[in-house]
């Protein structure tokens, strides 16, 4: 991976609260604010997530690919 490069394909478990959000949770103590990025079912979020990797790998490997053109 090439420095500055930004993951976009797994994000999918991780909340992204919004400033706010971030704020209001500091005061909450039972956890009313924390909801995560779902899917209808576990088989759709299963989907989601290998196709998420596979385009990551595809992701990765164009890089490369670009990188070796470059010094060629």
């Amino acid at each position: 991976m090439s420095e500055g490069y930004e993951s976009i394909y797994s994000e999918y478990l991780f909340a992204r609260p919004s400033f706010l959000e971030g704020v209001g949770r500091i005061v909450d103590f039972t956890n009313m604010l924390e909801k995560y990025n779902s899917s209808s079912s576990t088989k759709a979020a299963d989907l989601r997530a290998i196709r998420a990797d596979w385009n990551a790998v595809g992701s990765d490997i164009q890089q490369a690919i670009e990188q070796v053109n470059k010094k060629i």
